[in-house]
């Protein structure tokens, strides 16, 4: 069964790309190893900083419910994980209401300034800018939208005051916080990457007077994002109409290669309220985000494909397990690339893509015993994020991703916080080879294509019976896929799912985590497929998942710096 359908647009019709491997591999993750499964009452919080947990506990323990913890989730991350997410960017939450047993997706992705046109991304030649020429350019930065969507759901379900979601992230920002190794890593890339004194506000604020990022530990901290909060308490339009607004437009249109945003594109967002895009899978209904996310698409056809095959007979230690996952996860991607897009812009097969049918046909070509030599998008009938999830007393669920793309945004800061790079999602050619617009062209008002994929599984009876989601660009697909396939069919703990070694399979190369099993690597090769060995996969897997007997098992990336976090039940407090 699919079920997809856009109820509201919130007034206004309207991941994040993937980080390359950035040399991090000697930097001690100091949570490696503790974030563990653990079994508790009713409520659980895991995200990819502890700060970030710890916010989102903070909330639940003073009467908020997963939406106020959301909020304190976010503005924590926005502080201490600035390089995958922030209040600069966007996001897809996915809400479950208990009491109504209704799930709804707030989108808040990120929108193209009105003065955006097809050739945006080109240069006076006609050529695509180069990626890091764009990167931190003012033409990457889209208006922001996860403020909007927040607030948004707090007016539908908070169950406290607004206002009282941000005194977590503003006390740190104003008392500091230690820098992690994670951190500083990234600090220290971004220095050997560009010239980082082309955004003087970056270099202030990690960089010494000599040039050299805050070491491991220095405690930073940041008086004007507290300011920012506290003016977003007191009202969350002031993001959108006030004094920050004009802050914002100054930063994207600001040299080199500005940007031509307005105040009045600030003052035009609307986040959309869609319903989520869930499809049966075995004995379970998977619910994610429709389009402009891709994932909620692609994450259920590649379980479609993998349902015509006894996947729990083929475990994480056989090649054949492998394969099938392999070969599913290459022919959806093909399909994302081709049909994926926002659909107030463009027509997308959704219902095709996910018809029994037509994952039927794709499912039959994984049937063979050599890898398929090439793969294509099928006959459809038309031509730095991070991931936390929350489970509250009540039973609500919130399962969020959220991003502000590359490494730290644009590295455009505003308000103390940095702004995204997420219009690097659209195509650089807005045309094919034929002339024809693509579905992720560039267009004014147009949300660029998403690969985030926050998930929430169902069973039969539509019971809760986990979820998941990832950050990593258009690797986030697999990430979400594998934990889904390692908890549904390979009996895993979401702890064990999670560290389950990523393989993500797109087009004709087959790029595998170096902790992948050399063995099946070397049968892989055997069987055809091209592989892409010893990279650091740069997910950040962070699920909750509930067993029979009502308590709650969570798991977090160890290879980020999250910690699942638990709650006992308010009155045995």
């Amino acid at each position: 069964m699919i079920r997809y359908l856009v109820i509201s647009l919130f007034a206004f019709t309207t991941a994040c790309s993937s980080l390359p491997d950035v040399g991090l591999a000697d930097f001690h993750l100091p949570f490696r190893g503790e974030a563990v499964a653990q079994e508790s009452g009713p409520a659980m919080v895991a995200s990819a900083n502890p700060h970030a947990t710890e916010a989102g506990l903070e909330a639940l323990r003073n009467g908020g419910n997963a939406i106020d913890a959301a909020i304190a989730i976010q503005t924590t991350l926005s502080l201490v994980e600035p390089q995958s997410s922030g209040i600069g960017g966007g996001a897809f939450m996915l809400y479950y209401d208990a009491a109504s047993g209704e799930t709804t997706v707030y989108d808040g992705r990120e929108m193209a300034p009105a003065s955006t046109h097809e050739d945006h991304w080109l240069d006076e030649n006609g050529e695509p800018l180069p990626f890091l020429t764009a990167w931190t350019s003012g033409r990457a930065v889209g208006v922001p939208g996860v403020i909007a969507m927040l607030a948004l759901a707090h007016d539908d379900h908070g169950a406290r005051a607004w206002s009282d979601n941000f005194t977590f992230a503003e006390a740190l920002a104003e008392d500091g916080f230690a820098i992690s190794p994670r951190m500083q890593g990234f600090m220290v890339r971004v220095g050997q990457m560009r010239d980082v004194s082309t955004t003087p506000d970056m270099q202030a604020y990690f960089f010494d007077e000599e040039g050299n990022a805050w070491p491991v530990g220095h405690i930073l901290r940041n008086p004007e994002y507290a300011n920012t909060l506290r003016h977003i308490a007191a009202d969350w339009r002031y993001f959108y109409e006030g004094p920050l607004a004009f802050d914002i437009v100054d930063a994207v249109n600001a040299s080199p290669i500005p940007g031509n945003m307005s105040v009045e594109d600030l003052a035009n967002y609307r986040p959309a309220i869609r319903q989520p895009l869930c499809r049966d899978y075995r004995d379970y209904e998977i619910c994610s985000a429709p389009p402009p996310a891709s994932g909620g698409v692609i994450v259920n056809e590649i379980m479609g494909m993998l349902e015509n095959f006894d996947m729990a007979s083929t475990g994480p230690d056989t090649v054949e397990g492998w394969r099938r996952f392999i070969e599913a996860s290459r022919l959806a991607y093909a399909d994302r690339d081709e049909y994926i897009g926002d659909p107030a812009f463009t027509d997308i097969p959704v219902e095709t893509l996910l018809s029994d049918e037509y994952i039927d046909a794709r499912a039959a070509l994984i049937d063979r015993d050599t890898a398929i030599p090439d793969v294509s998008a099928g006959e459809a009938g038309m031509p730095g994020t991070s991931h936390f999830t929350v489970v509250d007393h009540q039973g609500n669920i919130v399962s969020m991703t959220t991003t502000v793309e590359f490494l730290f945004g644009s590295n455009r800061m505003a308000g103390g916080f940095f702004l995204n790079n997420q219009l690097t999602d659209f195509n650089f050619r807005a045309r094919n080879e034929n002339g024809e617009l693509t579905a992720n062209a560039p267009a004014a008002g147009k949300r660029p294509r998403s690969s985030l994929s926050p998930s929430i599984v169902f069973d039969e009876n539509g019971e809760f019976v986990l979820t998941t989601g990832s950050p990593g660009g258009a690797s986030i697909i697999a990430y979400t896929a594998k934990t889904l396939v390692g908890m549904l069919d390979w009996g895993l703990t979401p702890q064990e799912a999670i560290e389950l070694p990523n393989v993500v399979a797109r087009g004709n190369v087959v790029r595998l985590e170096e902790t992948f099993p050399a063995e099946i690597a070397t049968q892989l090769e055997a069987l055809g497929f091209t592989l892409d060995a010893n990279r650091s996969e740069n997910s950040g897997i962070h699920s909750i998942r509930r067993l029979e007997d009502g308590t709650l098992i969570g798991g977090a990336d160890p290879r980020r710096e999250g910690v699942v976090g638990e709650l006992t039940p308010p009155s045995a407090e």
